[in-house]
Formats: structure tokens, sequence, C-alpha cells
């Protein structure tokens, strides 16, 4: 017996589709431009900015679609407003207010997050600067709902004015002494296992 699969509407696609260029598209579209706005944001969050990636993805959807790259745009930031609430230009303006206003533990939560950062890069299973610095910058951003770029900033100035150097210097150091010995053993270790796999055939 075969079971039908209710197909669930979220709150957001239904709000798409009761925008002016939601109640045009069709569902593929509806997907597409959804998940387009979902990157912008992911941008607007990480830079602060949207232009550039808004532009680019407006070609690449009205190249598959019969409409030109300004219809895309607009079809875009329609469906992103829906989406979110409110425009991707006010999703930047409130991430920039907000850095301007930011709460007097800052220095101090940033400092913090530095410091995790190069933890995880020289204990347990380690990893590399970019990744902990990522990771921990953005859990920053998070917390004090600014850009990812922005909490970055305030990490590495709040370690600069604690210890005297850069946050990167620190953390790379801590790479070399840390993180890559233990990748080198296991590449040496997956090798040495291929070699044996081999020699057994």
């Amino acid at each position: 017996m075969i079971e039908k699969t209710e197909h669930r509407i979220t709150a957001q696609k239904e709000a798409v589709l009761k925008s002016f260029q939601g109640q045009t598209m069709t569902d593929a579209q509806t997907d597409v431009a959804m998940n387009l706005a979902n990157v912008i944001d992911r941008h607007i969050h990480k830079t602060g900015s949207f232009r550039e990636p808004l532009t680019d993805y407006a070609h690449a959807f009205a190249r598959s679609e019969k409409f030109d790259a300004m219809k895309g745009e607009t079809i875009i930031r329609d469906v992103y407003a829906a989406q979110f609430g409110r425009t991707m230009n006010a999703t930047r303006e409130a991430l920039i207010e907000r850095e301007k206003n930011l709460p007097e533990s800052t220095p101090e939560l940033a400092l913090t997050s530095a410091r995790q950062t190069l933890e995880a890069i020289s204990t347990g299973e380690t990893e590399p600067f970019y990744r902990a610095y990522d990771r921990e910058g953005s859990a920053l951003a998070r917390s004090l709902s600014i850009t990812e770029n922005a909490a970055k900033t305030l990490m590495s100035e709040s370690y600069r004015a604690v210890e005297g150097r850069e946050l990167y210097d620190t953390g790379k150091e801590l790479e070399e002494k840390y993180h890559r010995p233990r990748i080198d053993e296991l590449r040496a270790s997956r090798s040495n296992s291929r070699s044996k796999k081999i020699a057994r055939v």
C-alpha cells in the first residue's frame, strides 16, 4: 500500500505565495527564489552587503527562466521581503545599527571567543585556524546581532589589546604546532592502510 505524502507549506512559503511576485510564479520558481533569498540573507549576515550576490544570482535565475535579469532581481527582492518580513536593505541597516550600539561587555565577549578559537586549534581533535575562527566569529555575531565580519574584527582587536599581538599570527603558530602534526599523522596512517590493502590484492 502506497501512502500519499502530504506537502506541508511553511509559514515563510505561505507568505511568499501571497506576495505580488509569488502569485505569478510556479512552485519550482518559488522554491528557487526562496533558496536564493536564503543565500543572500546568509551573505548579508556575513558581510553586511547584498548588492553583488543579488546581481549574480538574479542573472543566473533569469538565464534559466523566460525573463531578464532585472525581472529576476525584482522577484528575489520581493520574495526576500515576504520570506523574512523586511527588505534586504533593512536587514543590512539593522546589523550596522547594532554594531554602533554594542553592550559594554562586548570586548570581554570578543576576547573569550578569540581564546576559544585558539583552544580549538590546540586541544582535542584540533582544527585549522580558519575553521575555528569562522565558527567562533559566527557564534559571536549571532549573540550580538551583528555581521560575522564585524564580530571577527572585534575578536582580533580585543585579543591584540590584551595580548599585544595578532590573533591570526598566534592561531597559525598553534596550527603548525598542534594541528598539522595530527593531520600529517592521519595522512600517513591512511597511506599505510591503502598500501596494506593493495599488498593483499
